[in-house]
């Protein structure tokens, strides 16, 4: 199951007893802030929680699955990357995952079908 940004929402609401439009307002502000420093190459460190980095990846040379002759050139970029902290680490080592179901590749012609 995924949890949305409305979910915490009403999660945060809940236990702080607070408004569900200020609680809105106030993790709208927070990722508004965190997205602002990423966007201007800081890194977000939360201690316990995790690090949002910046890092930029090379340029490289690819191949289409489909047709592995062609080469396509894949330019440099810049992506944001998570590293858990410690204390998230141990508690999601405890979870157990079930593995999901295998899916058509998009765009493949079997999903098409």
């Amino acid at each position: 199951m995924t949890m949305t940004k409305r979910d915490l929402v009403i999660k945060v609401a809940k236990k702080t007893e607070m408004k569900q439009t200020a609680v809105m307002d106030v993790i709208q502000w927070t990722l508004d802030i965190i997205t602002e420093e990423l966007a201007a190459g800081n890194n977000v460190e939360f201690r316990n929680f995790g690090v949002f980095e910046v890092l930029c990846r090379k340029a490289r040379i690819g191949r289409n699955p489909n047709d592995p002759l062609n080469e396509v050139k894949i330019p440099e970029r810049t992506v944001v990357k998570f590293k858990p902290g410690k204390e998230m680490k141990e508690q999601v080592l405890k979870v157990v995952v079930k593995p999901r179901k295998k899916t058509a590749a998009r765009g493949s012609k079997k999903a098409a079908k």
